[in-house]
């Protein structure tokens, strides 16, 4: 069995109270995240979840709210839970150094001593595989700035895709068709933005994706206003997934 767990479903802002976009997948043979929010250590040890127990960190892209939490994951593995082996952490280009400083503004003396245990940094060129998992990075339109990956991971027979944070893109109608599982950001309702996917720009298109489950997270304070208006699956702080 894959299971998915979402450990944030919010965007930016924490719009409803909501953890901060991060979803653990666990797998045989592999636990791992599709991003890490600077609340991922929170939400593992409110849902059950072991910290140590993970492999890999995939993520999206360089905005806060989406790799902010991988500093707090080398807190944790140096002080409160011992850890030797290597945790990689797979992102788009600069991924190392942006991890770097923000590790260092946060931590300054500690980020500057050597690590108990080896950080792997991998900045996809082509399929990757980790642990038995096949990654696929896509580059998709969010910030002009910034490189912004969506994943779409196979592991154990099963496909998950990601969008991470997006426009809305065609690409996504290759991406997910046949995934067992979407993860799609959702940040407005009305408003339309070139950097987010807006509910009516997902929902027109649901039935087309070709995909087994679709669930919306990276939810914006528009889309959760409007909850009774929104008929497609929305992900919540700490819902499973079973695959």
């Amino acid at each position: 069995m894959v299971r998915v767990t979402v450990l944030g479903s919010g965007d930016a802002f924490g719009s409803g109270g909501r953890f901060h976009s991060a979803h653990l997948v666990e797998a045989p043979g592999a636990t791992f995240l599709l991003d890490c929010g600077p609340s991922v250590l929170q939400a593992l040890k409110r849902f059950g979840k072991d910290p140590g127990r993970l492999d890999f960190v995939l993520i999206s892209h360089l905005h806060g709210d989406h790799f902010g939490g991988v500093p707090f994951l080398f807190m944790q593995y140096r002080y409160e839970q011992a850890r030797s082996r290597p945790l990689t952490v797979v992102g788009p280009p600069g991924v190392r150094e942006g991890v770097g400083r923000l590790f260092e503004a946060l931590y300054h003396r500690i980020a500057k001593t050597d690590s108990p245990f080896p950080i792997v940094y991998d900045v996809p060129q082509g399929p990757l595989e980790l642990q038995g998992v096949r990654i696929e990075a896509v580059v998709v339109p969010h910030v002009e700035d910034l490189t912004c990956f969506a994943y779409r991971v196979t592991v154990a027979g099963k496909t998950i895709v990601f969008s991470g944070d997006s426009a809305w893109t065609d690409e996504f109608l290759e991406l997910a068709r046949g995934a067992d599982l979407f993860l799609c950001e959702c940040s407005t309702f009305q408003t339309r933005m070139a950097i987010h996917i807006a509910y009516p720009d997902i929902a027109t298109r649901a039935q087309g994706l070709g995909c087994k489950r679709l669930v919306l997270t990276h939810l914006g304070q528009e889309v959760l206003d409007h909850a009774d208006q929104v008929s497609l699956e929305c992900a919540q702080d700490g819902m499973t997934i079973e695959l």
